[in-house]
């Protein structure tokens, strides 16, 4: 007996929503970068087309291969914030090293599912639905259905339009990535990799700006390397910029998350450290200049570098109240130190 058709009607309604859901989510993704809200709507989208008890939109990190939870669906997204899957582990690494959609009916029975996410929220995996996100050949991430619950996506009846919507979902990827970099370039310093200067004096009108509105205060280190013109004479421009990175490295060793370091210019740094007061900052410049000179820099060159530096520190707004005035005061403070001892650390006075 023949199998019934389902009627036009039904088919023409599924067609037109998947016209819908195309439509808007490409119109969205031309109308802006957040990536949240377009990754919220392609999922919800998805959804609606194709029940599932669970999605899960996983985001491939590029330098190690792993996955991780950008978006999820069906179960609460702290049980899977802290989650990795290595490279090639469970279906969707299998899925991002392949770059080809698989279809799971029984994972139980699958050697490549990985139960490690079902033991960690809780819950029960039976069958998977694994595409690619694709853009210019690379996999930037993986979804996931979960148990759907139509039986049309067994025989891959819904594969083209769900892949559609994946490689919208890889496109915003890959622009919120480059908008990322675009940005991160533009307030990071070249050679160090700390921020740079324009982003200095952003942050510092913002933070101005809160600690008059709160009745707060920060402070604020210059720090100049000594002698730092041998450096270059003896080992040249180039070894003198590995060394600018080397010290960067050591100054943010030294400092909490809360706390900012800046690459100002030459051979100068300027350190951020909101809600610090002045012993506070006192003790955190002491424990960079201590750590500077028992550092070994070129450590791997034939005449390794040792060096000091001299500090300035002045208060917001106890030393200034203008984002002018505290940087003259903390760099004058360090010029106090540089023309006189060297490798050692000056407050500003406080303003009368």
């Amino acid at each position: 007996m023949p199998t019934a058709r389902k009627p036009s009607g039904t088919r023409s309604g599924t067609k037109t929503r998947q016209l819908l859901a195309c439509l808007e989510i490409g119109k969205l993704l031309t109308s802006t970068l957040d990536l949240g809200q377009i990754l919220g709507v392609i999922m919800a989208r998805m959804n609606e087309l194709f029940p599932a008890k669970n999605w899960s939109l996983l985001l491939r990190d590029d330098q190690t291969g792993e996955l991780r939870f950008g978006a999820v669906v069906g179960i609460d997204r702290s049980k899977v914030e802290g989650i990795r899957l290595g490279r090639g582990e469970g279906i969707a690494g299998h899925v991002a090293e392949t770059g080809e959609p698989l279809f799971v009916p029984d994972a139980k029975k699958d050697p490549r599912h990985c139960g490690r996410v079902d033991e960690t929220t809780g819950f029960r995996t039976r069958s998977i639905l694994c595409v690619p996100l694709k853009t210019h050949g690379k996999v930037v991430g993986v979804i996931e259905i979960v148990n759907p619950a139509r039986k049309a996506l067994a025989r891959w009846e819904g594969l083209p339009v769900l892949q559609i919507l994946a490689d919208y979902a890889a496109i915003a990827i890959e622009n919120s990535r480059l908008v990322a970099e675009v940005k991160r370039k533009c307030i990071t310093d070249d050679y160090t990799e700390l921020y740079n200067a324009r982003y200095l004096h952003e942050t510092l009108d913002r933070l101005i700006a809160k600690c008059r509105s709160e009745g707060c205060g920060f402070a604020l280190i210059f720090v100049d390397i000594d002698n730092f013109k041998q450096i270059v004479d003896t080992h040249g421009h180039l070894l003198g910029s590995q060394v600018l990175r080397e010290v960067g490295q050591t100054i943010l060793s030294c400092l909490s998350p809360q706390d900012i370091a800046t690459k100002y210019g030459g051979d100068e740094y300027v350190i951020i450290l909101p809600g610090r007061n002045r012993e506070e900052a006192m003790h955190i410049a002491r424990r960079i200049l201590d750590t500077l000179r028992n550092s070994v820099y070129l450590s791997s060159e034939p005449e390794p570098v040792r060096l000091t530096a001299s500090f300035g520190l002045a208060l917001f707004p106890d030393d200034g109240k203008t984002k002018k005035d505290i940087l003259f005061q903390a760099d004058n403070a360090m010029y106090t130190v540089k023309r006189s001892t060297k490798n050692g650390v000056a407050t500003a006075p406080c303003a009368a």
